[in-house]
């Protein structure tokens, strides 16, 4: 285990009338990528403590790793602990039944089996961007870098909002208020075709389809993709590439100028990223803001912000005025999910 984090508070919902819990707290709340699995402790208070970030790899399946979060969790409590009997879990794979079986690790699981194993009378699966997505109206401006234009609270609270995420994978999600409340768009949006918005990214689109004949966004704009667009730009311009890159030294060599090539995929992943965000607020009709989520982005620091991404996202013909009216920010906390998860919880006991 590692990467103890603070305390992270859990504001109340938007619904006028507070919800009633399914079960008593302490609630187990966990968001599970394809790398790591994030596990959070929701104790009496509605605060969202004890949170830990562990490797996917290191365990066999969601149980185990559950396990051994709250063996830990126990440890620290003493005689306070109590076991759980509810727990919502965000997973990085589309939820269709009791059978999960996750995109982009080797975790396979039945839901019931490990509600069983760990004591729980009630366990929520759900997507990971479907829990993002429901964290979304609760964020604080401390949690988010905006980028032209800013939203103001009410109308971000007011209008339909939507978030992708390069993380492992790519995930897309929205959210829809109604007059009982938020209601989450989980999708698997990330596997939507990508589509080229010039001559070059033509080229690059059809490199890549000579190897895959369905070039998704995730298969480029992920940490899974990220080594693939790299050596889709070497090939374009002509480079050598002895060796593939993995997406953080792609990401580490584009950002310190050792790496031509390194800097340019940067380039390209950032301006793709922000044609493919455009084309999902336009889906959606996200007029209260487009957030951008996942681990990739927040690593790219100030480029991000001098990149295409919003000139991109804009250029969308006789649609633009639409567009340049919708604020796109990055969520810069990267446990928000957590807190979709604790709102899954709550509209559950409605």
């Amino acid at each position: 285990m590692n990467d103890v984090q603070p305390t992270l508070p859990v504001a109340p919902g938007s619904s006028l009338n507070d919800p009633a819990p399914v079960l008593p707290r302490p609630w187990l709340v966990a968001d599970i990528g394809g790398t790591n699995a994030r596990f959070g402790w929701v104790g009496d208070d509605g605060l969202v403590t004890q949170v830990q970030t562990l490797r996917a790899s290191a365990h066999d399946g969601p149980a185990a790793a559950a396990q051994a979060y709250l063996g830990a969790v126990q440890a620290t409590l003493g005689a306070a602990y109590r076991a759980p009997q509810a727990a919502a879990f965000a997973v990085a794979t589309a939820v269709v039944g009791d059978q999960v079986r996750f995109t982009n690790s080797g975790w396979t699981f039945s839901a019931s089996s490990v509600r069983q194993q760990l004591g729980l009378q009630q366990l929520l699966m759900l997507n990971d961007f479907e829990a993002l997505a429901l964290s979304l109206p609760r964020l604080r401006s401390d949690q988010l870098q905006p980028w032209h234009p800013v939203a103001s609270g009410s109308d971000r609270l007011a209008q339909t909002l939507a978030v992708i995420g390069p993380g492992t994978g790519l995930g897309v999600a929205g959210i829809v208020p109604t007059r009982h409340g938020w209601v989450a768009l989980p999708g698997e949006g990330g596997h939507a075709s990508l589509s080229a918005a010039d001559d070059f990214e033509a080229a690059l689109l059809a490199w890549v389809r000579r190897q895959h004949d369905h070039v998704s966004a995730e298969r480029l704009l992920s940490g899974i993709g990220m080594p693939l667009l790299h050596a889709a730009v070497a090939a374009l311009h002509g480079s050598s590439l002895p060796t593939q890159l993995a997406a953080e030294a792609v990401v580490e060599r584009g950002l310190d100028g050792s790496d031509a090539t390194c800097s340019r995929t940067l380039d390209v992943f950032c301006a793709l990223l922000g044609s493919f965000a455009g084309n999902v607020a336009l889906t959606l009709g996200a007029r209260g803001g487009v957030f951008i989520g996942g681990g990739i982005v927040p690593r790219l620091g100030p480029r991000f912000f001098n990149s295409q991404f919003r000139q991109r996202f804009e250029a969308k013909g006789r649609f633009q005025p639409y567009l340049q009216a919708i604020p796109t920010s990055l969520i810069t906390d990267t446990l928000a999910a957590l807190t979709g998860a604790v709102q899954a919880l709550e509209q559950h006991g409605r």
